[in-house]
């Protein structure tokens, strides 16, 4: 039988922090370092400002929404759950609510939070969630200037077959629509 492995101690030594690249959204820094074989070596790290949040709305006949845009670091077309970003000084809650009512216009009476990840943990600190949203009340969207999207009501079971495929490549996405589809198997068909 196999055993988790065991939470040791910090095995790496910050010597040096400098900050290379500061804005609104992120924080990019360069760490001298001492790695855990005590050799000197360098680290670049980028903090987010923002908890990404995303949401799967999930309407009692079992439909989702998606939202498409075009997603400028990619420079290509993304089908993804709502989801945006919460400020560190904003109420993970508040802000799920937030980003589900500019994106969809929808809004939730029940809430929970299913997932808990990090992104890319190997240069970032950068921490996402997912939450579904249930008993739904339909409104209008609040778009950022920031935003043209396209908004898709479809059977979950569709949204899941999507990212089987590829189609929804956004790991955020993926990770809450599986996850979902494990906590929830009737969703599933």
């Amino acid at each position: 039988m196999s055993k988790r492995p065991k939470q040791g101690d910090n095995p790496w030594r910050t010597l040096a922090v400098r900050e290379v690249y500061d804005n609104p959204w992120i924080r990019v820094t360069a760490e001298d370092v001492l790695k855990p074989s005590g050799e000197p070596g360098i680290y670049g790290k980028v903090s987010f400002k923002n908890i990404a949040c995303g949401i799967i709305p999930l309407a009692d006949n079992h439909d989702t929404w998606l939202v498409g845009q075009y997603r400028y670091t990619l420079d290509e077309y993304s089908w993804e759950i709502p989801m945006g970003g919460v400020p560190l000084n904003e109420a993970l809650l508040d802000g799920a609510q937030r980003e589900l009512r500019e994106e969809t216009g929808l809004r939730a009476a029940r809430w929970a939070l299913i997932l808990r990840s990090h992104v890319s943990n190997s240069i970032s600190d950068e921490v996402g969630v997912v939450y579904v949203a249930e008993d739904l009340i339909e409104g209008e969207p609040e778009f950022e200037d920031t935003e043209q999207l396209e908004i898709c009501r479809l059977p979950f079971a569709e949204a899941l077959r999507m990212a089987m495929r590829g189609e929804i490549t956004d790991l955020l996405s993926i990770a809450g629509l599986l996850k979902l589809a494990m906590l929830r198997p009737q969703l599933r068909d």
